[in-house]
C-alpha cells in the first residue's frame, strides 16, 4: 500500500513536536519540541516511521519478524542473539523504494552539499517517561555522502533488533507489532566540549539544583563512560555554582581527519586538567536547562554540545532532552497505603516501632533514628 501523500517520508525537524512520537519516534519528536521552545538544535530532518513500516512490509509481508520475537524467552540469550542476528541482516540489506531513496537524498542535500551528519535512531518507545530504551539502538556520527547516509538509515532500522533492545522489550512485555523506527539525519557539531545536564541531582534527587557533566570533544566519550567528566552543581534559585570538580580528562572523541567517522584520541596535555567550561558558560547552560524543564513541566536529562570557536550562547546546541526517570519513577508510587482516617497513619507508624529498649533507657532511635 502506498504511503499517504499528505505525510511525507522525510520531514524537517522544525514543525515536529512531542505529539509526533508515533510518526517520528521519540528522539525526533523531542528535538522538534526543543525547537518550539526556542532552543538551538542542529539542523536536521527525520525519516519517518512510515518509511520504516513501508520497507518492513516489503521484506516481511507476513509479519513473521514480530511473531518470531514475541515467541522468544528474554532469558534465553543464545536464542535471542540467533534470531535477532538474522533479522538485522535482513533489514540492513532491505532495498529502498525509489521514492524513499530520493526523499532521503533530498533531505540530506538540504543540510549542505557533502555535510557531515549524525544518523540517529528514533524509536517510537524511545525517551518515553514510562518505557525508555534510549541508547539501545545505534547512532552513527560524522557520516558523509548520500549513499552512506542511506546505508546508515538502514543500520538504524536494523538496530531496533539489537539483542539489548529486544530483550528490554520482552522483559517489559511491550507489543512487538507496535514498534517502529524513525531516523534523524542531523548536521554534526564539531564540539569543543560536550556533556549532559540533569535538572535534578542524579545522586540525591534534589530538584533545587542542576547537575552538569562535561568533557572535551564529542559527547560520545561522556555517554559511553570512557572519560571522567568535569562536574558542576548549580542552584536553580540563585544561579550560584554550589560545587565543582575538575577531573583529569585523558581521552576525547574527535572527527576523523579523513572526514568520515570519529576517532578516540588523547587529550592534549595542557587541557587535561583544565575545566572545559568557564563559570559563565556553566551558568548559561544552567539557564537553558531550566528553560527546557519549564517548557516540559518535568525534570529533564539533556545532552548538549558547544561548537568549536563559537562563544556561548550562540555556540550552545542541545542534542536531546528526555524525561528524567530514575527519581521520578521512585516517586511514582504512593508512600503509604491509603487509610480511612489521617490519624490511622499515626497509629500505624507508632505500632511499627520496636518496643525493646536497650540498657540505659535509650530506645531504638537513641543513635539518631533509622538511617
Amino acid at each position: 500500500m502506498a504511503s499517504a501523500p499528505l505525510v511525507p517520508l522525510v520531514r524537517p525537524l522544525a514543525g515536529l513536536g512531542r505529539d509526533d512520537r508515533l510518526l517520528a519516534g521519540g528522539k525526533a519528536a523531542s528535538l522538534g519540541e526543543l525547537l518550539r521552545a526556542g532552543v538551538q538544535v542542529p539542523a536536521g530532518c527525520v525519516v519517518t516511521t512510515i518509511a520504516f513500516e513501508d520497507t518492513m512490509r516489503a521484506i516481511d509481508p507476513e509479519r513473521s519478524i514480530a511473531r518470531a520475537i514475541s515467541a522468544l524467552d528474554a532469558d534465553d540469550h543464545a536464542a535471542v542473539s540467533r534470531v535477532t542476528g538474522g533479522i538485522r541482516e535482513r533489514v540492513a540489506a532491505a532495498p529502498l523504494s525509489g521514492e524513499l531513496g530520493a526523499a532521503i537524498s533530498a533531505g540530506y542535500r538540504e543540510l549542505g552539499t557533502g555535510a557531515p551528519v549524525a544518523v540517529r535512531s528514533s524509536a517510537t518507545g524511545e525517551d518515553a517517561a514510562d518505557a525508555s530504551f534510549a541508547g539501545l539502538q545505534d547512532t552513527f556520527l560524522w557520516v558523509r555522502g548520500g549513499d552512506e547516509v542511506v546505508d546508515r538509515v538502514r543500520g538504524c532500522w536494523a538496530s531496533l533488533y539489537n539483542v539489548e533492545s529486544v530483550t528490554y522489550r520482552l522483559r517489559r512485555g511491550l507489543e512487538e507489532g507496535t514498534m517502529a523506527m524513525g531516523v534523524v539525519i542531523q548536521r554534526m557539531v564539531d564540539a569543543r566540549c560536550s556533556g549532559v545536564a540533569f535538572t535534578r541531582s542524579p545522586t540525591s534527587g534534589d530538584r533545587s539544583v542542576i547537575s552538569i557533566e562535561a568533557s572535551w570533544g564529542l559527547g560520545s566519550a561522556v555517554v559511553s563512560g570512557e572519560v571522567t567528566p568535569d562536574t558542576w552543581v548549580v542552584s536553580k534559585v540563585t544561579g550560584e555554582i554550589l560545587r565543582r570538580r575538575v577531573s583529569s580528562k585523558l581521552r576525547q572523541h574527535r572527527p576523523d581527519p579523513s572526514g568520515r567517522g570519529v576517532v578516540d584520541e588523547e587529550v592534549p596535555s595542557h587541557l587535561r586538567d583544565q575545566p572545559c567550561l568557564s563559570d559563565e558558560e556553566v551558568q548559561a547552560l544552567a539557564r537553558v536547562a531550566r528553560r527546557v524543564e519549564r517548557h516540559y513541566g518535568s525534570s529533564q536529562d539533556i545532552e548538549w554540545a558547544v561548537a568549536r570557536d563559537v562563544a556561548l550562547p550562540g555556540g550552545l546546541l542541545l542534542l536531546q532532552s528526555r524525561p528524567e526517570t530514575v527519581w521520578s519513577n521512585r516517586e511514582a508510587g504512593p508512600v503509604a497505603a491509603p487509610l480511612a482516617r489521617a490519624f490511622d497513619h499515626v497509629v500505624t507508624l507508632l505500632g511499627s516501632q520496636p518496643t525493646t529498649r536497650e540498657p540505659g533507657g535509650g530506645g531504638a532511635a537513641a543513635g539518631g533514628g533509622p538511617a
